[in-house]
């Protein structure tokens, strides 16, 4: 297994350790959850990071590493809402919640090492700002998406800036493990 794949799984195993425990506490409440919501979460999420960097201060004490978590939990959320698509709003299990968790992060993880193949590793050398940009870009993208009915006539679909934001939101998490991000 390679660095990359090590790393990766790391920092989703905090993602996923953090999800669980909120699904021990609060149930799968996100199930009410929208996509549209889900976006809107995510933009919250990925606006206090670029706002943060440009005041280079905060004053809540959830740092830029809690809120790429977040991304990355959110982003699988909304994967998950999208292979339910259903408007009931069903409690699922703790076991079967975290085998949603493990479907679609894997299919995050294989998209990355495709990636990564194709691309040669390049997110490594990408500044945090360019990370949150990149992500904030494709919550506009599944925005757009969804005011169109789900439908595109050329691009991806929703399910893949889900994808791109959990994998863009995994690589910063691995850049600040490294030190080369300022938390």
């Amino acid at each position: 297994m390679s660095s990359t794949d090590q790393q990766y799984d790391q920092a989703v195993r905090s993602c996923k350790d953090i999800f669980l425990k909120k699904t021990k506490d609060y149930g799968t409440s996100w199930r009410v959850l929208r996509i549209i919501s889900i976006a809107d979460q995510l933009f919250i999420k990925a606006q206090r990071i670029r706002t943060l960097q440009q005041k280079k201060e905060q004053r809540v004490g959830d740092d830029k590493a809690s809120e790429f978590r977040a991304m990355v939990n959110y982003g699988v959320i909304g994967l998950i809402q999208l292979s339910l698509h259903n408007d009931t709003v069903e409690e699922l299990t703790v076991v079967e919640t975290e085998k949603w968790y493990d479907e679609k992060i894997a299919e995050a993880r294989a998209t990355m090492l495709d990636k990564n193949h194709d691309y040669g590793e390049a997110w490594r050398s990408m500044s945090q700002e360019s990370f949150v940009d990149l992500i904030l870009m494709k919550i506009l993208r599944i925005r757009q998406i969804v005011a169109n009915d789900g439908k595109t006539l050329v691009s991806e679909g929703i399910d893949s800036n889900f994808i791109d934001i959990i994998n863009y939101s995994v690589f910063a998490l691995i850049l600040i493990a490294e030190g080369k991000h300022g938390v």
